[in-house]
């Protein structure tokens, strides 16, 4: 086991001993989405987790330096799609440099209230609303209030731990 001790002339963590050691906190790998008056964006994300229940609100961590940045601050809604087993490709395009038309083209939507773009097949999407944004260090917080729901029963789920993809099967009730 490693450890780094604490020393009060330099920083509590360095930057490449925070990112080695968060690659070892397992996460759902999401596509976040938006659609509307500043254009079509998405990106591949593992920086999402559930706040609160009332009212139902996520958070998604999106790095400001991100070409799609503007594109979600200006629309103001988005969709979280958590993706299933089997969409490693769409993951890597929507986490890459594929211009964006490419990557819509590469799947199939639809649309509930906010016009985001949900994934057919995906898990679970989440149809949001920001509500508030937080800017911390490089990246902002945006807080997601979630205005509408679709659940898929595939029992497939998607992670990435230890900078690979890894398969979550569900198990089924005894």
């Amino acid at each position: 086991m490693s450890t780094h001790e604490l020393s009060p002339d330099l920083p509590l963590v360095e930057r490449q001993v925070f990112r080695d050691a968060m690659s070892r906190l397992g996460a759902a790998v999401n596509i976040i989405t938006t659609d509307g008056p500043a254009g079509r964006a998405g990106f591949t994300a593992s920086a999402v987790c559930s706040v609160t229940d009332t009212p139902p609100t996520l958070l998604v961590c999106l790095n400001r330096s991100a070409s799609v940045w503007p594109v979600f601050r200006d629309n103001g809604y988005l969709c979280v799609n958590t993706l299933a087993a089997g969409h490693e490709d769409l993951s890597t395009l929507f986490g890459g440099k594929t211009p964006m038309a490419d990557r819509f083209l590469a799947a199939r939507w639809h649309t509930l209230s906010s016009g985001s773009p949900l994934l057919n097949g995906a898990l679970v999407s989440f149809d949001c609303k920001v509500s508030q944004v937080v800017s911390v260090g490089t990246h902002d917080i945006l807080f997601c209030e979630v205005m509408a729901l679709v659940r898929n029963d595939e029992p497939h789920g998607l992670a990435w731990f230890d900078r690979g993809y890894q398969h979550l099967l569900r198990q089924e009730a005894r």
